[in-house]
Formats: C-alpha cells, sequence, structure tokens
C-alpha cells in the first residue's frame, strides 16, 4: 500500500487525503503534510504562487516542494522530506511534531519570493498577542505586543481539559522574589504581577499540548487524559483572554486534524486524524494505511495509560 491514492469514493483532489510510505523515520512528516493538506486555504495560497520563473532542480526550496506535492498525482513526498533534509530537518531521526510544524511555515515565509503571499500563509495561524507585567508597588504597567504560531498549553499531571489547559495559559501570575522585575517608575525590581491576552485570533489555530517535562535530565511524556471539543467558542471558554483591544467578532473554530503521538518520549509513532472538507467526515492516517472513522475514535486520542495521546489541535474559525 506504500504511496497508494486512498479515492473513497471521491477525487484525490477533493478529499486531500492520501497514504504516505514511511520512509527513513518520517511519520512526523506524514502526519503533518496530512495537516497541511487538509488546510486547503495554504494550499490554494500556494496554488496562486507563480513559480515559472523557479528552476525545475530548486531542491532546497520547502514551500516550492510542497506546492509540488500539493499539486501531484501521486502520493510519492521523496522530494519534499530531502528538501527538509537540505534545510536541517535530518532524515532517520525522530522529529518533534511541534517544531516541524514551525520550521516549515518559517522557510514558507524566508524562502518563497512573493512576500505577499507569504505574509498572507503566515497571517492564517498567527495569534497576536499582548503580555503585561503590573507593578504592586505603584501600579504601572508595561505592554509588549507579539505573536505565535502555535499555542503552546500546559498539560497538568492529571485528568484535564482543553478549556482548563486555556484558562491556565491566560491566568495572571505573580512574580516575586528572585522573579521581580524592573519597574520603570520605582527604578528598582519589585513585586509584579504578569499575564497574556489576545489582541486576534487567526483563521486556523495551531494548539500544541506540551506534554514532555524533563524528570531529573531526562525527558517525561504525559500520558493522561486531556479532553477537548470538536466545536469551540473561545469567547465563551476564556472571556478572561481578551484585551480591551480585541476588535474581532466571531470566536467560534471547529477542530479539523489533530496530530497524535504514541509510545515515549524517547520511542514513538506519530499519525493523524484529518477531517474531510465536502463531507465533514473523519479519516485516520497511519503512514500508508488510512481510513475513516467516527468522532468517538478520534476522542480516544484523549489519552490515558497505554493510549495515543493528541499532541497537536487544528482549529478552523467557523
Amino acid at each position: 500500500m506504500s504511496g497508494r491514492l486512498w479515492l473513497w469514493g471521491y477525487s484525490r483532489i477533493s478529499s486531500g487525503i492520501r497514504g504516505l510510505s514511511n520512509i527513513c523515520l518520517c511519520c512526523c512528516v506524514n502526519t503533518l503534510l496530512q495537516t497541511l493538506s487538509a488546510t486547503y486555504e495554504l494550499v490554494e495560497s500556494l496554488g496562486r504562487w507563480d513559480v515559472t520563473h523557479l528552476r525545475p532542480d530548486e531542491d532546497r526550496n520547502v514551500p516550492f516542494e510542497l506546492k509540488k506535492f500539493f499539486a501531484a498525482e501521486s502520493a510519492s513526498h521523496k522530494a519534499f522530506l530531502h528538501c527538509l533534509h537540505r534545510n536541517g530537518v535530518q532524515l532517520h531521526t525522530q522529529h518533534d511534531a511541534d517544531e516541524v510544524f514551525l520550521v516549515i511555515l518559517n522557510l514558507i515565509k524566508n524562502q518563497m519570493d512573493d512576500k505577499n503571499l507569504a505574509e498572507e500563509i503566515q497571517n492564517l495561524y498567527k495569534i497576536s498577542l499582548e503580555s503585561h507585567v503590573q507593578c504592586l508597588r505603584c501600579d504601572s504597567v508595561q505592554t509588549k505586543q507579539s505573536y505565535l504560531l502555535s499555542l503552546p498549553l500546559h498539560v497538568e499531571e492529571a485528568h484535564t481539559s482543553l478549556e482548563q489547559s486555556l484558562a491556565l495559559f491566560f491566568q495572571e501570575h505573580e512574580l516575586k522574589g528572585i522573579n521581580c522585575c524592573f519597574c520603570v517608575q520605582c527604578t528598582d525590581k519589585t513585586p509584579s504581577k504578569q499575564g497574556v491576552q489576545l489582541l486576534s485570533l487567526p483563521p486556523i489555530m495551531c494548539i500544541q499540548l506540551k506534554r514532555y517535562r524533563n524528570n531529573a535530565g531526562f525527558t517525561q511524556k504525559l500520558d493522561n487524559e486531556v479532553t477537548f471539543p470538536e466545536t469551540i467558542d473561545f469567547s465563551k471558554a476564556v472571556p478572561q483572554a481578551f484585551s480591551n483591544n480585541f476588535s474581532q467578532t466571531g470566536c467560534l473554530y471547529n477542530l479539523y486534524a489533530v496530530v497524535v503521538h504514541s509510545g515515549s518520549a524517547g520511542c514513538g509513532h506519530y499519525t493523524a486524524y484529518v477531517r474531510h472538507k465536502e463531507s465533514q467526515g473523519w479519516f485516520y492516517a497511519d503512514d500508508s494505511h488510512t481510513h475513516q472513522v467516527s468522532w468517538e475514535k478520534v476522542q480516544s486520542s484523549y489519552g490515558g495509560k497505554h493510549r495515543q495521546t493528541a499532541y497537536m489541535l487544528m482549529y478552523r474559525k467557523a
């Protein structure tokens, strides 16, 4: 079944879901290609990129190879894998899916010669934030704007939910003792409280569930259950997360892809659940093996002992 195109009654172009053979321990990249293929906004944007002036043998340009992969009539992705290898994502090596995802997005931005289109693609994922530090002595506030392409959420070491992890991320924290911050008004390090709020939400919200901990110099994976909804309204789930300068309307998102990790921190395997664009049905992709599944099966990636664990969640604005 390696490299076979799976149709399930749909054309390859309409489904965007195909089995991908595992070459040189590439399950991590395979799952990301499944989620990127299901991000039709990205596929359409790259489809508008004029590459007629590029050399056919342009083998270091990641967005060029990704565009060719999306348009290919076969399921071969060797050229894309070797292109990533030339850009530092080595073959025969286990990688972190979120790190490779961010590498791909940054290479798209840096290697596309159409900078407006590159920025458009980056904006698909850009989460604009405003961090603030308030001095507890004089109440003065210092703010700074930044952005993320993936929202990293801390996972508790017990049963939790996506909503609880979001609330923890946007919760204010007091900084005291050696963690005191310098206050410009007081001209001294003072106790303060620190927090972050949303300035805008992107069309595609990528969430990373941080399941890895450093324990006495060793990386430990947390397999505990983290529930997540098929549909989420961020304005209701975390109303405290929104800045006064937030001006968007509509914060409802639908889940369309889940990157799943099985195994331990040192030795594991990535698979993916992706949602079909037209039918809205769910499909499971394990390298070259793919088949349709129920939402209840997707929920099996909540986690638990000896079970799959969701690692990245991809939500699309409704």
